[in-house]
């Protein structure tokens, strides 16, 4: 029993594959269109983030903001201060910068794993000029709704930090191994991070253009499901999608916190081999999400006039 679940997937995958050869030029133009996403997109708007906020944490940015947001960190998040240089360049920089900083943190060893893994519940968030220019401008004609969109993003994300905070008991800190960022020369450390971004953007083009290619059939159909369903695996193929009422608008909102299977996926490339969990960042990317249709739902009608 406990081994049908590889039958099945096994099953799914052969259906997948005849799919892929019986519509090979379909599939062809699909990936042809990711990589042309990933080269005129993703990769700009990312990989200069990938590589700033790896430099950022090579150099200690986590330490020297520790005791500037120590105050709001701990008893909003019941996190140290440090935790704050994630969240930042998270919400900044977008997916899935927010979790590649932490996890830097957790293996500097300036956040336990607890503490890592609850900041990876919040941390993990969408860039601001994607929800303002390519979806408030592009779909919804407006910065304004744009703007809402990043406002809604950015308070769902912090109520999510507020009620995945844990005990008292898990804020209690710990004596913390000195770090040896101080010893790292700035031109090792730009390279460590270039190479770091690098690895990283690989790893996010890969899993666009595979989630992008199979959910290409979806992406030519109309309605609010299909539209739905392109949304719950990839974010940007939602884009051309949405529609510029409503429905569209809460539905932006929502995919966004939820960021979507292929972030998922990015994220737990990222999280390889350091030990974390995905499944804090699961939760939290779905309450988020339902948190974001809440609030969607109470503006939506100001700001759609």
């Amino acid at each position: 029993m406990k081994n049908h679940w590889r039958r099945d997937a096994c099953l799914v995958l052969c259906g997948v594959l005849l799919w892929l050869l019986r519509d090979a030029q379909t599939v062809r133009a699909a990936a042809v269109r990711a990589l042309s996403l990933c080269a005129g997109t993703v990769i700009p708007s990312l990989f200069p983030f990938l590589v700033i906020s790896s430099l950022l944490i090579a150099l200690g940015f986590g330490e020297w903001l520790a005791p500037h947001f120590s105050g709001l960190m701990t008893p909003l998040f019941r996190l140290p201060g440090q935790a704050s240089g994630p969240l930042l360049l998270g919400l900044v920089g977008g997916y899935p910068i927010g979790a590649q900083s932490a996890a830097e943190l957790y293996q500097q060893g300036l956040l336990t794993k607890d503490e890592t893994e609850r900041l990876l519940t919040f941390c993990n968030n969408s860039n601001p000029v994607f929800l303002i220019s390519v979806l408030g401008s592009g779909v919804f004609g407006s910065v304004r709704a744009g703007v809402w969109l990043w406002l809604i993003h950015l308070l769902s994300a912090l109520l999510t930090g507020l009620l995945f905070r844990g005990t008292k008991s898990s804020a209690r800190r710990r004596t913390v191994r000195p770090i040896s960022y101080r010893a790292v020369s700035l031109p090792a450390a730009v390279v460590s991070s270039v190479r770091s971004a690098a690895n990283g953007m690989l790893s996010v083009c890969a899993f666009v253009t595979l989630f992008y290619v199979l959910i290409s059939p979806l992406a030519g159909r109309s309605g609010l499901l299909p539209t739905a369903l392109v949304g719950l695996v990839e974010l940007f193929s939602l884009t051309p999608l949405l529609t510029p009422d409503v429905p569209g608008f809460v539905l932006a909102a929502a995919c966004a916190g939820w960021g979507g299977l292929s972030v998922l996926c990015q994220t737990a490339a990222v999280l390889d081999g350091t030990g974390l969990r995905l499944i804090p960042c699961v939760w939290g990317k779905l309450l988020q999400a339902l948190l974001s249709v809440a609030l969607a739902l109470a503006v939506s009608g100001f700001v759609l006039v």
